[in-house]
Order: structure tokens, then C-alpha cells, then sequence
């Protein structure tokens, strides 16, 4: 019996990083030593008093059951804590916190929640991509907003036209930004805000990169701008910050009938995060300060690595404020950015990210991610130099 994909299925291209995997282990298996500077997956272990909370959590057998829904209330107290230290703003942990298995899940649930059959989602472009699948998924018409270089990689909402205005449900933000990594500040925020008010669209702001800072930047949560509560959700990770991207643990923050619509599609879809896993994040989330610093420091050094190596290869990189990734311009003489990831695989056994795989704005850049040690980095230069 031949089985037919879904339509919706259809309409979504290949998922970019399944597909940097496959071409990945395809090269892996013929025995070449590949620098992997593709998905964005931390190479540093998680902390070692965030893994013996979690043996210890596993060993109770109370932590053995379903988890609730809405997430421990030890949790959602911690988060709001947590919260409330870095931005000074206080949240209700009853009704403006939802635990997640990673912001991820709760990206791609939201519109499941809040988007109906012809309701347009403004998605700012180069993007994560389950901005665009969820939109799919839940039969909404994805808009979408380019980021320019010469605009700061922010979006221009004065160029969306009054016919998609009208339609327009919901608008995804993501600063720090991936793939670009271009930041935004409180200013840029409070337009969005007043920009979503007047046309009575709800916002959801991905900050799973909002402590992967280096120098002295510390950037603002949107939650601080007056009013942004009232239409406003914002989504957090514990992968990036605590180098715990398998453990999938997140949560949704901010306007509690944003909270109140995704978390139903959740009760209907899973059964909560597994609790040993949150008495982990609680532990995580009290984590001193040293830890932070030190992962940001060696972030720091990396990037510096890469930017001046790239840089005294003629390319010209900026060296990003913010996430662990750097967003660079094809070199002179290339326009195709699949075809030059490929290249780069092919010649120098080095992946990298093909920025049109974020969307069409993405076309003429790549994407690196510093999640190897400067060694690597240093010997990707080094084989970038030979073959380009």
C-alpha cells in the first residue's frame, strides 16, 4: 500500500539540520575527519552539580510519575525568581510561566494555540525554522519580514502592506538573533510593542541565546518595555546557557492568555517534562555566576579566533555581541551558499550552515557556530585557506 504525506507536510522544504546531519555522517563514514561548525549543539558537558541533582532527583521514586502539565510549582517559582533578578520584572509563577520540553516544543505549539485556518504569521527572515513549520502546521499563512545587513538584521514593519496587516495574528521575534546573531535593544522592542498594539497582533520573542553575551552587553528582555505584557510571550532555554540541549527543558513567559491558549496544546500533545529533569533545572537556575562568565569567556575566545582568522583571509566579519554563531558574507566570487557549504565539505571537510536554508534572505551568507574547541577552529581556517 503506497502511503501518501499529509499536505502540510508537503508544503515544508527539507528541515536544514536533518539535513546537515545526514550529509554529516554520510562523510563520517567514509573516514574523514570533519570540523563540524554547523548546528548549534554545545560541546561542553553540562555542569556537574546540575547532573548529580538529576541522579539524585532519578533516584526518587515520586519523580517517576507523570509529570504535571503546568510544571512543578518549585519550577515555575524558580524561573520567576530567576527571572526577576535578571530584569526586574516580576511574574506570576501560577498564570505567566510554563514549563517546556526546550522552547522549541512551546515555539512550534504556539500557533497551534493562537492561529486559525487563513490568519497571517509575520515571520522575520533568516529565521529559526520551526517558526515557519508551526505556522504550517497550524494552517496559517506565513508573511515574511526580511532582515537586511544595512538594516541591522532588524525587521522594517513599516513595509508591510495594510492586506496582510488585517490578516496578521502573530509575530515571532528572536533577538539575540539565529542565525544572524544581531541583537536588539529596549528602543526596537517598545516599536514592536506599539507596532503589535495598534494592529492587534500578539508577539512571541525567542531569547534562547540571551545570556550567550560577551563584553559587557547584557541584553533586555521585551518584558521590560511598559505594555508588553498585555500581547506578549517570551521563550528561554536551558540549552544553550547550561549546556543541556539534550535534557529539553524551556520555558514561556509573559501574557498569561497567551500562556493559557498554549498550554491545553500541550496537555493534549505530551504529558510534561519528566520531573527529575526540573528539580535540575531548579538547580541550574540557581547556579552561581562563575559558570556563566567562564562559558561566555570561552565563547569569546573562539569567536576571536574565527573573526581574525577569516578577516586575514581577506572575508569581511563583524564580530557579533551575542550567541555563539557568526554570520558571514560569501567570499568574492560566490553567490550560491549551498553550493559553497558543499564545496567546503567536499574540499576542506568543514560544515558549515548555507544561509538560504533560513530563508530567502539568507541567500549569500553562511552560518558558523563555535561549539568546537580554537584547535578546530584554527584547522578549519587553516583548510578554508587551502581550497577557497
Amino acid at each position: 500500500m503506497r502511503v501518501e504525506k499529509a499536505d502540510r507536510l508537503k508544503k515544508l522544504p527539507p528541515y536544514l539540520f536533518a539535513e546537515i546531519d545526514k550529509a554529516k555522517r554520510r562523510a563520517q563514514e567514509s573516514g574523514r575527519d570533519i570540523i563540524d561548525l554547523g548546528v548549534g549543539d554545545p560541546d561542553q558537558p553540562t555542569p556537574r552539580h546540575i547532573i548529580e541533582k538529576l541522579y539524585e532527583a532519578a533516584s526518587d521514586p515520586a519523580n517517576h510519575h507523570y509529570a504535571l502539565d503546568f510544571g512543578m510549582p518549585g519550577l515555575r517559582e524558580a524561573i520567576v525568581r530567576w527571572y526577576e533578578k535578571r530584569f526586574a520584572v516580576r511574574l506570576d509563577p501560577d498564570r505567566e510561566c510554563l514549563p517546556l520540553l526546550g522552547s522549541k516544543e512551546g515555539l512550534a505549539h504556539l500557533p497551534l494555540g493562537l492561529v486559525s485556518p487563513r490568519d497571517v504569521v509575520l515571520i522575520p527572515e533568516p529565521c529559526y525554522p520551526p517558526y515557519r513549520s508551526a505556522t504550517i502546521f497550524a494552517e496559517g499563512t506565513p508573511h515574511y519580514l526580511p532582515l537586511l545587513e544595512e538594516n541591522g538584521f532588524l525587521p522594517r514593519f513599516n513595509k508591510i502592506t495594510s492586506r496582510v496587516l488585517s490578516r496578521a495574528k502573530l509575530l515571532f521575534l528572536n533577538y539575540p538573533n539565529n542565525p544572524t546573531a544581531a541583537t536588539a535593544d529596549e528602543k526596537f522592542f517598545a516599536g514592536a510593542v506599539k507596532f503589535a498594539r495598534r494592529h492587534n497582533i500578539l508577539l512571541a520573542q525567542d531569547a534562547a541565546y540571551s545570556e550567550i553575551t560577551f563584553g559587557n552587553y547584557r541584553p533586555p528582555s521585551i518584558l521590560q518595555v511598559a505594555g508588553a505584557r498585555d500581547l506578549t510571550v517570551e521563550f528561554y532555554s536551558l540549552s544553550k546557557t547550561y549546556n543541556m540541549t539534550g535534557w529539553r527543558i524551556g520555558w514561556a513567559c509573559g501574557n498569561q492568555d497567551i500562556i493559557a491558549a498554549l498550554s491545553p496544546v500541550k496537555s493534549n500533545i505530551d504529558s510534561g517534562v519528566f520531573q527529575a529533569i526540573q528539580v535540575a533545572a531548579i538547580e541550574a537556575l540557581n547556579t552561581g555566576p562563575e559558570h556563566l562568565k567562564n562559558l561566555n569567556n570561552l565563547y569569546q575566545q573562539r569567536r576571536d579566533i574565527l573573526c581574525q582568522g577569516l578577516n586575514d583571509l581577506g572575508w569581511k566579519v563583524n564580530k557579533p555581541k551575542a550567541t555563539f554563531y557568526v554570520w558571514v558574507r560569501l567570499p568574492r566570487g560566490h553567490s550560491d551558499s549551498i553550493k559553497f557549504a558543499r564545496y567546503l565539505l567536499d574540499k576542506a571537510d568543514v560544515i558549515v550552515t548555507p544561509g538560504i536554508g533560513f530563508g530567502p534572505s539568507g541567500e549569500g551568507y553562511i552560518r558558523f557556530a563555535l561549539t568546537v574547541p580554537k584547535e578546530r577552529l584554527q584547522e578549519a581556517i587553516a583548510r578554508i585557506k587551502r581550497v577557497v
